[in-house]
C-alpha cells in the first residue's frame, strides 16, 4: 500500500473525481508540454455525463484557461469510469497527448505509467495482514502508521485537521443558496443554532454531529476548500465526529491526529482492495468508505481494542452496501450533503455495537471490502456517477 497522505487531500470542491483530479492532470500535462500552443482534453465516460455540476471544464481551465474541452458520451469500454485524454498541439500539429484516469479521492494515473504517488511503502496489503503485524510487534494501528511512513507525515496530519476545522467553521457561519440552480440552501448554521423543545442530550449530539457534516460538505458543494476523506463527496463525514469529539468532549488534539493516521489506514485498504470512486462503485465506495473510517477513528480514540476497531470498521461498511451514486443534476447536493451527515451518525451506531459484539462477529474487514468490490462492479453503469438512474432520474422526472 502507498502512503495514507494519498486519502487526504486538501483542495476545492465538489468532487475529488471530477475537480481535484482533472485539475492535478492538467498541471501535469502542461508541465510535459509547455511549449504547447493549444491543448484539446476530452472526457469519457463520467466526467462526460456529470461533469459539467461537477465543475471538470472549470478545474481544468484553472490550470489551461484556453484548452478545449469536449465530452463524449458515445465511447464504451473505457479503461476507467473517469477517463480523460489531453492533446497538446504546436503550430497546428500533435506534439503529445496522454489518456488520464481520475482514479478517485483526487488522484490520478496516467496510462502505462506508474504514479509516483502510488509507491509501496506498506509490505501489508489488506487488513488481516495489517493486525499481525501489529500482534507481531505489540502495536496498535497509530503507531504501526507512524512506524511504516515518512516522519513528516504527523505535520501534514496537522495541516488536514485544520482544513477539516476551517471547513465545518466556515460553512457553520455560512449562509444562503448553493450554486448549481437546485435551489438548495444551507442548512449547516440552522441546525447548530436551532434546539428542540426538551432536546435530549443524544438529540442534542446528533444535531450538532449533523451541523459539522452539513458544514463541510455544503462549504465542498460551494466549491470551497476541503479534505478527501476519502473523496470530497464524502468530506463531511470523519470531520463532523472528531470536531464533535474534540469540542465537546475534549479529547487533545495530539489523540485527534492519532485517530486521524488509523482512519487513514483504514481508507487505504480499501483504496488498494477495491475503490473510492463513486464513478467506479457507486455511493458505497464514497460514503461507506467514510463511514467505516469514522467508525475505526472514532474506536480507536475510545481506546477500543484492535479487533473492535475493525468489527466498528466492518460494520459501517456493510451496512453501505449497494448504496448508489444519483447525485441530482450531477451537483454535489442531493442526496450527497444529508447523507454525510447520515453516515457520521451510522459510524457511531457501529463503534457502539463494536464494544460489546466484536467477539461474535463472523465477516472480516477483508471481506466486506471485496464485497463492496464486487457490488460496485455488479452495479448498473446508471448508478455510478452518471445521475442517469435512481434518485436523480426521480426527481427531473416529476
Amino acid at each position: 500500500m502507498n502512503t495514507i497522505k494519498s486519502v487526504y487531500k486538501i483542495g476545492n470542491g465538489p468532487s475529488s473525481s471530477h475537480t481535484v483530479g482533472p485539475f492535478h492532470a492538467a498541471r501535469l500535462f502542461h508541465a510535459r508540454y509547455p511549449e504547447a500552443d493549444f491543448i484539446r482534453v476530452t472526457l469519457f465516460g463520467s466526467l462526460a455525463f456529470t461533469g459539467e455540476g461537477h465543475g471538470t471544464g472549470k478545474a481544468i481551465r484553472s490550470v489551461l484557461p484556453e484548452a478545449e474541452i469536449i465530452s463524449d458520451r458515445e465511447q464504451k469500454d473505457l479503461p476507467h469510469p473517469n477517463t480523460m485524454l489531453f492533446e497538446a498541439f504546436q503550430n497546428g500539429k500533435c506534439i503529445g497527448k496522454n489518456r488520464i484516469f481520475s482514479i478517485g479521492g483526487g488522484s490520478i494515473r496516467f496510462e502505462n505509467e506508474e504514479s509516483d504517488e502510488e509507491a509501496d511503502i506498506y509490505p501489508q496489503k489488506s487488513f488481516s495482514e495489517i493486525l499481525k503485524t501489529c500482534r507481531d510487534h505489540n502495536l496498535n494501528l497509530a503507531q504501526l502508521v507512524y512506524r511504516m511512513e515518512d516522519p513528516s507525515l504527523r505535520s501534514y496530519l496537522k495541516e488536514v485537521w485544520k482544513a477539516m476545522k476551517q471547513a465545518i467553521l466556515r460553512g457553520l457561519q455560512a449562509e444562503g443558496v448553493l450554486p448549481g440552480g437546485l435551489g438548495v440552501t444551507r442548512k449547516a448554521k440552522t441546525l447548530y443554532e436551532t434546539r428542540c423543545y426538551n432536546e435530549s442530550a443524544d438529540v442534542t449530539m446528533n444535531r450538532i454531529i449533523a451541523a459539522y457534516a452539513y458544514a463541510a460538505s455544503e462549504e465542498n458543494a460551494d466549491e470551497n476548500i476541503v479534505v478527501t476523506a476519502p473523496t470530497c463527496g464524502s468530506c463531511g463525514v470523519l470531520p463532523s465526529v472528531l470536531y464533535y469529539m474534540h469540542r465537546e468532549r475534549g479529547f487533545p488534539e495530539e489523540e485527534i491526529l492519532d485517530a486521524l493516521a488509523v482512519a487513514g489506514l483504514v481508507g487505504n485498504v480499501i483504496r488498494t482492495n477495491a475503490s473510492i470512486s463513486g464513478a467506479e462503485c457507486g455511493c458505497q465506495a464514497e460514503i461507506g468508505s467514510a463511514c467505516s473510517m469514522t467508525a475505526a477513528a472514532l474506536a480507536a480514540l475510545s481506546g477500543l481494542n484492535i479487533d473492535q476497531i475493525e468489527y466498528a470498521a466492518e460494520i459501517a461498511m456493510e451496512h453501505n452496501l449497494g448504496l448508489t451514486c444519483d447525485p441530482v443534476k450531477g451537483l454535489v447536493q442531493i442526496p450527497c450533503i444529508e447523507r454525510n451527515a447520515v453516515a457520521a451518525m451510522r459510524a457511531i451506531s457501529a463503534v457502539n455495537l463494536s464494544r460489546f459484539l466484536y467477539r461474535t462477529r463472523k465477516i472480516s474487514f477483508d471481506e466486506v471490502v471485496e464485497t463492496m468490490y464486487r457490488t460496485g462492479r455488479d452495479m448498473n453503469e446508471r448508478y455510478r456517477e452518471t445521475s442517469h438512474g435512481g434518485l436523480a432520474q426521480i426527481y427531473f422526472a416529476q
